[in-house]
């Protein structure tokens, strides 16, 4: 893990409450796709955010930050990028990271969870090998599947990719799937013995799909989330 001072090189919003943060960092940074960041608050106090980008040489990391006012750990950090357009982060943290491996990669998201899921699928694409990928993203809305849109795009330029969108709360214009996104997975995968699953969401969500996902063959060994290092 290394901490080093970032310029903060832009803010956009993604959707009505996530923003789009850019970092550049004083050179290259060093992490594996899948790892996350800490923006460090003080010596106490770090706060943890996925990094949305894949390692590259560009010297950039990507951040999607859910922030508002009734969220005040994220809504403090994007509060101090925006007043010093400066951030202290720590990075090259988590072991969620991507595998080497040819199983296919089923990645299952929640809300900006996708951020992680990001860093994964772009990781896979540029290795440019045949290897199976599978993202299924969930949210309350089709308005919170913010990079829906392109995600479409790219499963059209890669016939190996497939992205399926999963909302709870549909409205008369959605004609994806609905329900919860974890049984969604489970329908299209009735047994995970030859898969390797990467999870990022609430860790709700990553202890029911961890009790829901290894009856069906998933080993413990192919099943990544940094959420399974605080679940017991």
């Amino acid at each position: 893990m290394t901490i080093i001072n970032t310029k903060v090189l832009s803010i956009e919003p993604l959707s009505s409450h996530v923003l789009k943060v850019i970092l550049k960092t004083p050179q290259a940074a060093n992490f594996k796709a899948g790892q996350y960041l800490q923006v460090v608050m003080s010596d106490e106090d770090k706060r943890p955010f996925s990094i949305a980008n894949r390692p590259s040489n560009d010297s950039l990391l990507e951040l999607h930050i859910g922030a508002s006012p009734q969220n005040p750990y994220a809504y403090e950090v994007i509060e101090l990028a925006k007043n010093t357009q400066e951030l202290k982060v720590e990075i090259g943290i988590g072991n969620a990271f991507l595998r080497d491996s040819d199983l296919p990669v089923v990645i299952v998201a929640g809300g900006t969870g996708y951020s992680y899921a990001k860093s994964i699928l772009f990781e896979c694409l540029h290795q440019k090998t045949n290897r199976q990928i599978f993202l299924y993203w969930g949210a309350k809305t089709a308005d919170d599947l913010y990079e829906a849109n392109s995600l479409v795009e790219l499963a059209a330029m890669h016939e190996h990719f497939t992205f399926i969108p999963v909302v709870e709360l549909p409205d008369a214009q959605w004609t994806g799937a609905v329900g919860l996104v974890h049984e969604k997975a489970m329908t299209d995968f009735p047994t995970m013995v030859h898969v390797q699953v990467y999870v990022a969401g609430r860790f709700e969500m990553a202890a029911v799909i961890k009790d829901s996902f290894l009856p069906l063959g998933l080993t413990s060994e192919n099943l990544f989330g940094d959420a399974f290092a605080f679940l017991k």
